[in-house]
């Protein structure tokens, strides 16, 4: 069983570079690669059992080929990892705004980099305003559902006072944004510097949705796990039509019930490392303590007010009683600590290169590098195994729907077919 500092340290993105850290000083450009590393599909248990040791598969590095569109039977598939880009600093998402061939690769430090052209060009740089180290730094970023028309985007990072900040900018061009746009619309104090949460992403009703950890340290020290009156340990909904703010929208729980904030739309998470919405389905991938990891999936209509449990629950564990399930929501997918140690959620596939993986979410392991995807059926495949140099930090999903790995190493791999 991992100890407390193991965890902290697998979902800890951790970087030689100091918070204030000159501009001038930056890492080289990133530049844009094509190598491939390929690995066979594997079904592994909806809940690993504990003795479970995934065996990593052969690794080959060769030239990209030409995806095709063949759909095969899901056990006959074959998928590679093709690098796109390297040389980050600390990728920690990959997005692209609606309708749109670009890739964003949002760089921990507090940039925002687009793949685009020949090399990858900087679209952000606010790396004076943000807090980076550990789990801190900039670590979230939407784009508006009318960015092609209005220019608006939101990122979420940690500020000078260690506090989370949700943040609109704008862009004229698409192509580069000012810093000097930035608006605060939301300042949450942290009273730890783990467990930050970050994810931001915008939802089928238009709405923005805002992933918080639990405040930090360890085993909820303070108290916000199951306080749906705070802004932590929560997913909030907000609606940010009108720029330079933000309002509450009405359906939310707690709107005229005074047992909860306003902003919360679901509660009891610890440290949600990237959540995804697919339709009127919410995924999301919760880091565990001392045991358990798990994923959440549940229509967005049930989310509305749900518990996820934590502290009172590690997963489906026992873990601060007494321990009542009424009311809770327990993971679909759960995994033991002899099978990694901190999940990392990723996003649902909708490309048209692997059609027989569409509708499934794809998530991954820092500690083991393993990647499995959780099929709409419940059944999950393990598509490249054990990898403990892999370290994967985030996924990313550009508009076409096709999903890349993001590693620590910097450097940023597109999920095809052999």
């Amino acid at each position: 069983m991992l100890k407390r500092a193991a965890l902290l340290l697998a979902l800890t993105l951790v970087s030689t570079a100091c918070s204030d850290e000159e501009p001038a000083l930056q890492t080289a450009v990133p530049e844009l690669v094509t190598t491939t590393t390929s690995g066979p599909p594997e079904t592994v248990p909806t809940t690993a059992p504990s003795s479970t040791t995934t065996v990593a598969p052969a690794q080959t590095t060769s030239t990209t080929t030409s995806t095709t569109t063949t759909t095969l039977p899901i056990t006959e598939a074959e998928l590679q990892l093709t690098e796109i880009a390297r040389g980050f600093e600390q990728p920690v998402l990959a997005v692209s705004p609606p309708e749109d061939d670009r890739l964003f690769i949002v760089d921990q430090p507090g940039r925002i980099w687009v793949l685009a052209g020949d090399e990858p060009e900087l679209f952000l740089d606010i790396n004076v305003d943000v807090i980076y180290g550990g789990e801190q730094g900039l670590l979230g970023l939407a784009f508006h559902p009318d960015f092609a028309e209005n220019g608006r985007f939101f990122v979420n990072y940690i500020g000078d006072r260690g506090e989370t900040r949700l943040v609109e900018l704008t862009t004229d061009d698409g192509a580069k944004a000012d810093a000097a746009s930035q608006k605060i619309l939301l300042q949450i104090e942290q009273p730890a510097r783990n467990h930050n949460g970050g994810m931001l992403a915008f939802g089928p009703d238009g709405y923005l949705w805002v992933a918080t950890g639990d405040g930090g340290a360890a085993n909820d020290r303070f108290g916000q796990g199951q306080r749906p009156d705070t802004l932590l340990a929560a997913l909030l909904r907000l609606d940010v039509s009108t720029p330079g703010e933000y309002s509450i929208p009405e359906d939310n729980p707690y709107v005229l019930d005074d047992e909860g904030a306003p902003e919360v739309y679901s509660f009891g998470l610890r440290n949600p490392w990237r959540f995804a919405i697919d339709g009127d389905t919410l995924y999301i991938a919760d880091v565990g303590q001392r045991s358990v990891e798990e994923v959440n999936v549940t229509p967005i209509a049930a989310a509305k007010g749900a518990n996820f449990g934590w502290p009172v629950f590690e997963g489906s564990d026992c873990f601060k009683g007494p321990c009542d399930l009424e009311g809770t929501e327990l993971p679909v997918v759960e995994y033991s600590h002899s099978d990694g140690c901190s999940v990392t959620g990723g996003f649902v596939y909708r490309g048209t290169a692997l059609p027989e993986l569409s509708g499934h979410f794809f998530y991954a392991d820092y500690c083991d590098g393993w990647v499995r995807s959780l099929a709409p059926d419940g059944e999950t495949f393990e598509w490249f195994g054990t990898n403990r140099d892999r370290a994967i930090t985030s996924f990313g999903q550009d508009s076409a729907g096709e999903i890349y790995v993001v590693t620590k190493n910097g450097s940023i791999f597109k999920i095809g077919r052999a």
